[in-house]
C-alpha cells in the first residue's frame, strides 16, 4: 500500500545523494574558475541555468575543466571523469537552476532519420562554419568550429541543444528533435566509410575552395599544356 511512496522517497533521498557527490566533485575540479556555488568568476561563466546537457557535453568531450593556460578557446581533450563521475557534477550543476537535460537515446539516434532533409538543414545552419560536411573551419581571433568527423550522436545533439563557446543553441523551440535527428543522420552518412561518394574524389571534402583551387590549378594548368602543345604543332608544320 505504501510501496510507492517508500519508492519515490528511495529516489529523493539517492538524488540527493548524487548531488552531494557531484557537489564534492565541483568543489576539487571546477569551484576555483565558476565560483563555490556556479555564480561565476572573472576566470568563468555562472554555471546556474546552463543544464545537465551542457555538463554532460563539456566534461565528456575533455574540454572542461579547462587547462591553465588556453588560446582563443578550450580543445577537446583526454577526459579525465569517469561517465558515473560526470553525470553526478551534472546532477549538482542541474540543481542550481533549470536547463536542457541530458538527450536519451532516442533523442539522438539517427537510425530512421531524413539524411536529405538533414543535409538540407546542415547547410542552411551549420556550413557556414563546420564545412559542407562537417570537416570543420577557421574562425575570426583564432577561435574555430571543430571537426564533427567521429563526434559521438550524443554530443553532437547537446552542442546543438546546448550552444557551446562559439555556436549558437539550438534549443527545440528553434530546432525540432526529430530536425536534430536528421542533421546526426547526414553526418553520419557524410562521415562514414562505408558511405560511396558519388561525385566522385571528394577533395577532402572542403567545399567550394579546395574544388576552385583544383580547377585553377590542374584545369587552367592542362590547358595551358595543350595551348602550348597547339602552338608547338603549328610552329612545326608551318616549318616544314
Amino acid at each position: 500500500m505504501f510501496a510507492p511512496a517508500d519508492k519515490a522517497q528511495a529516489e529523493e533521498s539517492a538524488q540527493s545523494l548524487t548531488i552531494e557527490e557531484g557537489k564534492k566533485l565541483y568543489t576539487v575540479g571546477c569551484a576555483s574558475c565558476h565560483g563555490t556555488d556556479g555564480q561565476g568568476t572573472s576566470d568563468g561563466p555562472s554555471l546556474v541555468g546552463v543544464g545537465a546537457a551542457a555538463v554532460d557535453f563539456q566534461v565528456s568531450t575533455g574540454r572542461m575543466p579547462a587547462a591553465t593556460s588556453q588560446g582563443a578557446q578550450v580543445p577537446k581533450k583526454k577526459n579525465i571523469y569517469s561517465q558515473a563521475e560526470i553525470d553526478q557534477l551534472a546532477a549538482f550543476i542541474a540543481s542550481l537552476g533549470a536547463g536542457p537535460n541530458v538527450p536519451t537515446k532516442d533523442q539522438y539516434d539517427p537510425e530512421g532519420a531524413d539524411i536529405a532533409k538533414g543535409g538540407e538543414l546542415f547547410r542552411n545552419n551549420c556550413a557556414q562554419c563546420h564545412n559542407f560536411t562537417g570537416k570543420g573551419g577557421a574562425l575570426t581571433k583564432g577561435k574555430y568550429a571543430p571537426s564533427l568527423e567521429g563526434v559521438e550522436p550524443k554530443h553532437i545533439y547537446e552542442a546543438m541543444l546546448t550552444g557551446p563557446q562559439n555556436m549558437p543553441s539550438f534549443p527545440d523551440t528553434t530546432m525540432s528533435e526529430q530536425n536534430k535527428k536528421d542533421i546526426i543522420a547526414y553526418l553520419h552518412a557524410v562521415n562514414s566509410d562505408e558511405t560511396e561518394n558519388p561525385g566522385g574524389l571528394e577533395l577532402g571534402g572542403l567545399g567550394p575552395v579546395s574544388e576552385g583551387l583544383f580547377a585553377w590549378i590542374f584545369g587552367l594548368g592542362a590547358l595551358i599544356a595543350v595551348a602550348i602543345w597547339v602552338a608547338a604543332r603549328t610552329a612545326k608544320a608551318r616549318k616544314s
